[in-house]
């Protein structure tokens, strides 16, 4: 089968160009690849969710990156955590925004009480130009079943 493939490619310079390219091209990035779907119907009406955003000193932009993606496996990995995106600016690297959901602001407030998050929050006086602008949101819409 090897052979065969090798000879079709041998003949078609335009298939082999191709191939090849496809194999140089870089994997998408881990944390796109293993998102987890949202699963709308179990995010209860009037659930509680916080959509933050947080701004790298100049300099500190891969810093402050650094520092902020483990939160994305960290949150998800809550069982109390329903929905959680950290996105960052593409005109301006190192602005992220957050967009968390949880059932209720008392699930918030035991998510802010982990060590990871209080770890995070430490380090910003260093990274952050100015502290995490949050607002606290409900979410709206019955979900269908």
């Amino acid at each position: 089968m090897k052979d065969f493939v090798m000879q079709a490619l041998a003949r078609n310079t335009r298939v082999a160009l191709l191939f090849a390219v496809t194999l140089t091209l870089p994997a998408a990035p881990i944390v796109a690849q293993e998102a987890p779907r949202v699963r709308y119907q179990e995010i209860p009406e009037g659930a509680y969710s916080v959509v933050a955003q947080v701004r790298a000193k100049p300099g500190k932009e891969d810093a402050l990156r650094a520092a902020t993606l483990p939160l994305i496996e960290l949150v998800r990995g809550d069982p109390k955590n329903l929905v959680y995106f950290l996105q960052e600016d593409r005109a301006k690297p190192g602005h992220f925004i957050f967009y968390e959901v949880f059932a209720s602001q008392a699930d918030f407030d035991a998510h802010n009480a982990m060590p990871y998050v209080k770890d995070w929050f430490a380090k910003l006086p260093e990274l952050a130009d100015g502290g995490v602008e949050v607002m606290r949101m409900a979410v709206l819409g019955k979900p269908k079943k």
